[in-house]
């Protein structure tokens, strides 16, 4: 597996960088990359950063990082345990590549450890934006220890924090309920910091976006489709059936000719499923019956249902625009392995619009990177 999947510039002079892990090398992958952008495209608007599903990795992958974008000396990450004596600072130890070009950083609920330290720097230290959902939340610091049998055990020794003294630490191992279970720290119990230029920040959490997106969310019968691999099916079968690898990886594959021949391909096979409507429906006659309700309601609670009862050919022409994507990301990974499907998905991806319309939008970029309300 390659850290940097994708790179390109796309969409009016804007460069981006997918990452997907913190391994060995990382850093160097995703410098080399920025430098081939800016080879190829002096004109370079700003670059997009994407450590989206980014688990993390390495902790000096990350400062290294980190390092392409923000000055020599900079405090990057520390870590504090209660051991004094291991608490460290991470700072920078080379002159940038680029410290002046405008950066957004895309982050979603599964961005995590390594990623949030890279996205909290850039936040912390006014580099650029955080665009997207808030992070996973992981800042514990874990050692091994060994044990007999060349068996390990793996402790949790420190917290990671970020350049303005957060910890983003989103669930509170500290503190249990009385069944003895952690849970997420409460928005009331967060903690305000300020980053280098005085926006506010908070602690306990994950990263928050400086501009925020909806995570997008699929369809039951796309989700169905999904995990049936009847989208993969015929993405193979359509493979074999035009051998020819296209010109070009922005030409589309599924027209509404190949939309048809995929619902008759779907004819006869099973992707039963329920709508989110139809379970929250039966959460509801569960409670009812618990609670002793059901028998005054089941009338009523009959007649919704049988008006809910949902179509699945309606559900496919309803949602034809989200499968046509996962079919065109499906067939694109057929010609163009990887890179052909993170390529096509850019098409359509809110989180990469929004950053794409801020770096084009200087005014807009700096007065997020300003604003302190």
């Amino acid at each position: 597996m390659k850290p940097v999947s994708f790179s390109g510039v796309i969409r009016k002079n804007v460069g981006y960088i997918k990452m997907t892990q913190f391994t060995e090398g990382s850093a160097e992958q995703v410098q080399q990359s920025f430098e081939a952008l800016r080879k190829q495209n002096p004109a370079l608007a700003g670059v997009v950063l994407d450590l989206r599903g980014n688990p993390g990795g390495l902790l000096e992958e990350a400062v290294s990082l980190s390092n392409i974008f923000i000055d020599k000396g900079k405090l990057i990450v520390s870590t504090r345990g209660k051991v004094k004596s291991w608490d460290r600072e991470y700072k920078t130890s080379l002159a940038p590549i680029d410290n002046h070009i405008p950066l957004v950083v895309l982050t979603s609920r599964s961005s995590a450890s390594a990623s949030e330290i890279v996205a909290g720097a850039v936040q912390d230290l006014d580099r650029g934006l955080v665009v997207g959902q808030r992070s996973y939340g992981k800042g514990l610091v874990q050692t091994t220890r060994p044990l007999p049998y060349n068996a390990k055990l793996k402790v949790t020794t420190a917290r990671y924090y970020t350049p303005s003294g957060r910890c983003i630490q989103a669930i509170d191992y500290a503190h249990r309920n009385e069944e003895g279970e952690a849970d997420y720290v409460p928005d009331s119990l967060r903690k305000s910091f300020t980053t280098a230029a005085g926006r506010p920040v908070k602690d306990g959490g994950g990263i928050e976006p400086d501009a925020r997106v909806e995570s997008a969310i699929l369809s039951q019968v796309a989700i169905t489709l999904l995990r049936k691999q009847f989208i993969f099916d015929y993405a193979t079968r359509y493979y074999y059936a035009h051998p020819q690898t296209p010109a070009a990886t922005g030409s589309a594959f599924v027209t509404d000719e190949v939309f048809e021949e995929f619902l008759k391909f779907l004819d006869g096979k099973d992707y039963s499923y329920k709508t989110r409507s139809e379970e929250a429906l039966d959460n509801f006659r569960s409670t009812a019956t618990r609670e002793k309700y059901y028998d005054g309601l089941q009338k009523e609670f009959d007649a919704l249902q049988a008006k809910m009862k949902h179509d699945k050919k309606q559900d496919l022409l309803r949602n034809k625009d989200e499968i046509r994507q996962l079919l065109e990301e499906e067939i694109a990974n057929r010609y163009f392995p990887q890179a052909g499907r993170i390529e096509r998905s850019l098409g359509w991806d809110k989180d990469v619009d929004e950053a794409v319309a801020l770096l084009q939008s200087p005014q807009k970029y700096q007065q997020l990177l300003t604003r302190k309300n």
